[in-house]
């Protein structure tokens, strides 16, 4: 058994605490979300939302890497829904290339929800 076959069943962890602190940071910094609901059409109470849910999806995707899988899958549909609504109404429109505000970024964490959304605990 390689180093890397040893490794295997925790690299998930890199990924989910990656993936749910960017999360819970963001979402944290919306509150309160006065600032924020002009990016979101100037709603409200859409900027409540995506401030709770971008919380809500890192929270769930830590605790579901100690407790029950149905966590983790929720928490990577989460992560899945605010991307897609990131991307489609900020960063769509600027391209790819992140450095210009594109939706490279996103896509990634998109990706990387789609697959806890997918495989949930299993490693």
């Amino acid at each position: 058994m390689t180093f890397l076959d040893k490794l295997a069943p925790y690299v998930h962890w890199g990924l989910r605490l990656s993936l749910a602190a960017t999360f819970i940071y963001h979402g944290i910094s919306k509150f309160p979300p006065d600032g924020f609901a002009p990016v979101v059409g100037g709603s409200m109470a859409v900027a409540w939302a995506v401030a709770i849910a971008e919380v809500a999806a890192g929270v769930l995707l830590i605790v579901g890497g100690f407790s029950r899988e149905i966590f983790t899958r929720l928490g990577g549909l989460l992560v899945m829904v605010i991307m897609t609504g990131a991307i489609y109404m900020v960063h769509a429109k600027n391209g790819w290339n992140a450095m210009n505000g594109g939706m490279e970024f996103q896509v990634l964490m998109l990706a990387t929800g789609l697959y806890f959304a997918a495989r949930g605990n299993k490693v």
